[in-house]
């Protein structure tokens, strides 16, 4: 049997300190991805897109668990960005692309993804199973940090995890990224644990 513990293996990635911001180096990761558009708190598509995710993802998981590989499903996560990031804000959710995800194994290939959907339509016909893909997104260079509490609060720590970037003389590079540690549906917001991380790059 072959484990495959995110926690263990990337607990730098997915265990960043609170309170504090620190630099990462995130390597190539897989991920099932589907991507949006929008508010997400009054968007009826975020709801089945995350639906989707993690049913394709706990398929995923008992499909390879007869062949030696077996491993606990992943936190959702979610890239968020704007077609001007100096603009991203909270202020503008409506105008925000996003991509949710889990991280994958890389023991899993396109074949086990389409058996997975094939497996998922005939359980539950949701449309949007059709446009999950599995991609390997590759960051590099990064500033995070553990957030505790709602996520309508978020601002005031990613402005300051931007100026934590700036002050090392980096710059903002792709996309804001979250981590969701904890069950909006079982967890108090003041209770709620999110990673959050900003990819940055040296100033030319």
């Amino acid at each position: 049997m072959v484990a495959f513990d995110y926690k263990k293996a990337y607990k730098s990635l997915y265990f960043p300190p609170h309170g504090r911001f620190v630099m990462v180096d995130v390597p190539p990761l897989d991920y099932l991805m589907l991507d949006g558009h929008g508010d997400p708190n009054h968007n009826p598509d975020y709801q089945a897109v995350v639906e989707a995710l993690y049913g394709l993802a706990y398929t995923l998981k008992f499909m390879l668990k007869p062949l030696g590989i077996e491993y606990g499903v992943p936190p959702l996560e979610g890239l968020w960005w704007m077609e001007n990031m100096a603009e991203f804000s909270l202020a503008r959710k409506a105008d925000w692309d996003w991509t949710m995800m889990i991280l994958q194994p890389v023991a899993v290939t396109p074949e086990q993804l389409e058996h997975a959907r094939e497996l998922a339509l005939r359980k539950k016909g949701t449309p949007v199973l059709a446009r999950a893909r599995l991609e390997r997104y590759e960051e590099g260079m990064a500033a995070q940090t553990t957030y505790l509490g709602a996520y309508a609060d978020e601002g005031p720590t990613i402005a300051a995890l931007h100026d934590f970037i700036h002050a090392q003389g980096d710059e903002r590079a792709g996309k804001h990224h979250e981590i969701y540690l904890g069950d909006p549906r079982r967890t108090a917001p003041e209770k709620l644990k999110t990673v959050i991380r900003q990819p940055a790059r040296k100033k030319n």
